[in-house]
């Protein structure tokens, strides 16, 4: 694999750390801001809306540029909104400056994929892209937890701007490894709209948005769920998030294997195994072993799903992929947006911080509906085109119109 590919994944572990170490502070922030957890739960909430609107948005803003330089600016902004964050005097400032890194989020990985994608040969795409993906996984090994160590012994303000000086390194990194590579010429961005006619590229999305919703609605509140159902103690909650990461490095790998192989069937294991782990965590949540497996299987069956379903975003949308790589990017977050509110509800709902776990498991199933229904689509297509090739051309322009 390219160096290359190193500096992109140096820039994920730094938004990796930022996106999910605020789930592990979050009884810290709530109580610093005096607000309840499920409104500090809108940091999960904004974060993900912010990815959602910014991917498309960053993305458009940087088609004149090459995406080297691109890649470079989205990491200054990463840097800025967690310095905010880091800074901030209220709750409503911190929300903003989750807001502003958010912005970067999307485009990083949308470009990132492309570029990492492009780096390799064909068929070691899905691979390239998990390297990436790597230090998004890496940083709920090592960056998540010792962010929520430092958070819960000197303070979570510490934690962002520890982030900020990641997103430092990072920068430097793209500066330094990633070539600079012009934009593919002739591609315009009536070109990159049109792959979302396809409706393949629509189901990928859809299945992105509900898969890995289903892990966000157990993952949002897992500290609260763990001290107050579980029984851990809130210092636990840093080596459970080691366990949670473990999981997303291992399936990030199967992922980046298999996706070049057996794209779909890995779709279908993967979602459904998840839909069933989730339902099975409102069971195993009250003992401290289950728990623990538990959240190393959600963490490898749902990051198993994040290599095939960035690839096949890539390959429906061939010849302009670069914004639909970055849409599908805000889809995972969107699907956390999601899946965090709908988690809030029923905990605010009084049916206990176990509920979203039954959440989860909904949405987790419903992608793999989706999954098999995309399946359907594609053998029904390919089974017209290889009709239509078997009738001599003859007769085709023989037929009436």
């Amino acid at each position: 694999m390219p160096l290359a590919l190193l500096a992109l994944a140096i820039g994920a572990f730094g938004i990796g750390t930022t996106e999910f170490v605020i789930m592990g502070l979050l009884p810290e922030v709530a109580g610093d801001f005096d607000v309840s957890i499920p409104t500090a739960g809108y940091l999960v909430t904004g974060y993900a809306l912010g990815v959602m609107s910014g991917a498309p948005l960053m993305t458009v803003l940087g088609t004149k540029i090459s995406r080297k330089r691109m890649l470079m600016l989205l990491m200054g902004l990463f840097i800025a909104g967690n310095l905010l964050s880091a800074l901030a005097p209220s709750f409503g400032v911190m929300l903003t400056g989750r807001v502003v890194a958010s912005l970067a989020h999307g485009a990083f990985f949308g470009i990132g994929s492309v570029v990492a994608a492009d780096l390799v040969a064909p068929d070691k795409r899905a691979g390239a892209i998990a390297s990436m993906f790597t230090g998004l996984t890496v940083a709920n090994v090592v960056g998540v937890p010792l962010g929520t160590l430092v958070g819960q012994s000197t303070g979570w303000r510490v934690t962002f701007g520890i982030v900020a000086a990641l997103g430092v390194v990072g920068l430097a990194g793209i500066a330094g490894l990633v070539p600079d590579v012009p934009k593919p010429e002739g591609v315009r961005l009536r070109h990159e709209l049109a792959a979302f006619g396809n409706v393949q590229v629509l189901l990928a999305m859809a299945m992105t948005v509900l898969g890995f919703g289903g892990v966000f609605a157990a993952i949002t509140y897992i500290a609260p769920m763990m001290t107050h159902v579980t029984g851990f103690a809130d210092g636990s909650v840093t080596w459970l998030l080691v366990l949670f990461g473990l999981g997303m490095v291992g399936g990030n790998l199967i992922g980046g294997r298999y996706a070049d192989r057996a794209l779909m069937p890995l779709l279908y294991v993967s979602l459904g195994a998840l839909a069933v782990v989730l339902a099975l965590f409102t069971l195993t949540a009250h003992n401290k072993v289950a728990a623990a497996v538990t959240l190393v299987l959600i963490g490898a069956l749902g990051f198993a799903t994040v290599p095939p379903l960035q690839k096949r975003v890539l390959d429906q949308a061939h010849g302009a992929p670069t914004l639909a790589s970055a849409v599908n990017i805000g889809a995972f977050n969107l699907g956390n947006a999601l899946s965090a509110w709908l988690g809030g509800l029923v905990i605010t709902a009084g049916l206990g911080y176990t509920a979203p776990n039954w959440v989860g498991a909904v949405l987790a199933a419903a992608a793999l509906v989706l999954a098999l229904v995309s399946a359907a689509l594609e053998r029904r297509d390919t089974a017209g085109t290889l009709v239509a090739r078997s009738v001599p051309a003859e007769q085709r322009s023989a037929v009436p119109r």
